[in-house]
């Protein structure tokens, strides 16, 4: 709090809101693979240590993926004309349904046989779940910064 018991401006370096964007959402997947690891069972990960790294894996995964369909989103978006229009959300839809394959993938190479995502279902709830946590946790955030209450010194 400052001075005259008004709100404290902080300022944040591009640097570290992307530090503190994957931080968040690492621990965010850390804790979303873990509980789906103590109540689904086919979902399996060795150890707490492998689900960290799991969890590094995957929000660069999902980071590239949702990185190349807004761009695919913005160049169906930037044509006119109706087969654009439908083809777009077609494309799009594809794109995010045949990635949760290549995760699969991706984290059976790397990982082998200490980690098991399970199947495509477990892998669509998982990635929705992981999603929703971070919208949620984003939501609490930014509505957290737009409250008028200085912040109490003790």
């Amino acid at each position: 709090m400052s001075a005259n018991g008004g709100i404290r401006t902080v300022t944040v370096t591009e640097a570290q809101a992307r530090f503190a964007d994957w931080m968040t959402d690492v621990l965010i997947y850390i804790i979303v693979l873990n509980l789906f690891v103590e109540y689904v069972d086919n979902i399996v990960i060795d150890s707490f240590t492998i689900s960290i790294l799991t969890a590094i894996l995957l929000k660069l995964l999902l980071d590239i993926i949702l990185g190349f369909e807004h761009r695919i989103r913005g160049w169906f978006s930037a044509r006119e004309g109706a087969i654009y229009r439908i083809l777009g959300p077609v494309v799009v839809l594809s794109i995010l349904f045949l990635s949760k394959f290549l995760i699969l993938e991706i984290v059976d190479l790397v990982f082998r046989e200490h980690v098991e995502l399970g199947h495509l279902i477990e892998v669509v709830a998982l990635v929705i779940t992981m999603m929703v946590a971070r919208r949620v946790v984003g939501v609490i955030y930014r509505r957290l910064g737009t409250t008028e209450e200085p912040a109490s010194a003790g």
